[in-house]
């Protein structure tokens, strides 16, 4: 059995079974040494050292500005993304050159430390008892922790708004599209597509700091969860099926307000979501300091508003679209047997 026939068939299966069960066990342990850490530690020195030459004051052959930054971004990314590929690819040969097993208990370490399901449902719930248990404040910190925007001014509403948003959104970028990634490239790839995640999560955004030098971060990764985002939202409305909730208006709202979102993925698992809950999404956000004005997504379809209940039902849906997801991922794998 060959390496390459290993990496992307044989194993896929086992590979997605035992990693999917690993984070649903074990989630994201501080103890325990993650690669998307060490991923962020890289990203940063290597934007340090970009920037002595992309921005002021730099060599005489380089001149700060706009051009150069974007120049700089490209090479960020190429570096980055290609250096987490040949490693990981590098060290499963490694794996693979010492014993089938060894390779095998590797691929599914990397293959598990892509995903985020536990770890995206226990920040969540960790931002919801603090909201209902400890204080605002405490929940504002808390929620600073999985969310982009600023968190300081944010009151129980808004909070549960926020928790329920990026709930959904990270459905597809920590679950959904690690999977695809998986079943289609195998370990390697999926822990390449964290590394595109990374990068746009620490140097995408619009800003005066990053708009130039995390503009090709943040178009590559829209280019990567295109479909993912599609396929999450397809499976979302499958799950709020299944758990009962209101998939019709699910599907209703990410036909018609999925595409009003800013980002060309982010609104169709929220779409989806707020349709199955009959939920309002979207509004004014504040990025360091600065309103952003999104535009509404889904409806209230009940007096309550955000709730501690709202938090947890999507929960539920990211939990049953994890399982869905898996089940496709391994059906991909297999598919590639036959």
């Amino acid at each position: 059995m060959s390496f390459l026939n290993l990496i992307t068939h044989y194993s896929l299966p086992i590979t997605i079974f035992f990693a999917y069960l690993l984070d649903l066990i074990l989630g994201d342990p501080r103890w325990l040494p993650h690669p998307v850490r060490w991923i962020g530690r890289y990203i940063s020195f290597l934007e340090d050292k970009i920037r002595r030459f992309a921005t002021p004051p730099a060599p005489p052959l380089i001149k700060g500005g706009g051009r150069e930054e974007k120049i700089g971004g490209v090479f960020l990314f190429i570096i980055i993304v290609g250096t987490v590929f040949g490693a990981a690819w590098f060290l499963l040969y490694l794996a693979y050159q010492l014993s089938a097993i060894s390779y095998q208990l590797l691929a599914v370490f990397i293959a598990y430390v892509s995903l985020s399901i536990k770890s995206l449902k226990d920040e969540a719930l960790s931002v919801a008892y603090a909201v209902e248990n400890i204080s605002i404040e405490e929940a504002r910190k808390r929620l600073k922790n999985i969310v982009g925007r600023d968190t300081e001014n944010l009151y129980k509403g808004e909070i549960y708004r926020a928790v329920t948003e990026t709930v959904a959104e990270n459905t597809s970028d920590g679950i959904i599209a690690p999977l695809f990634y998986l079943a289609l490239g195998g370990p390697a790839l999926a822990l390449a597509y964290k590394a595109v995640n990374t990068l746009d999560s620490m140097v995408g955004y619009k800003n005066e700091r990053y708009k130039n030098l995390g503009w090709f971060s943040a178009r590559m990764d829209d280019i990567a969860n295109f479909i993912p985002a599609r396929i999450t939202a397809i499976l979302m409305v499958f799950a709020s099926f299944i758990l009962r909730f209101n998939w019709r208006n699910s599907l209703k709202i990410i036909w018609r307000d999925a595409r009003k979102h800013p980002s060309p993925n982010a609104g169709f698992p929220e779409a989806a979501v707020a349709g199955a809950l009959g939920l309002q999404l979207g509004g004014t956000n504040y990025y360091f300091g600065a309103p952003h004005h999104r535009p509404l997504i889904g409806a209230f379809r009940s007096q309550n508003g955000f709730t501690i209940k709202t938090v947890k039902d999507a929960v539920r849906i990211t939990y049953l679209t994890a399982f869905l997801g898996a089940i496709l991922a391994v059906l991909a794998a297999k598919l590639a047997l036959s």
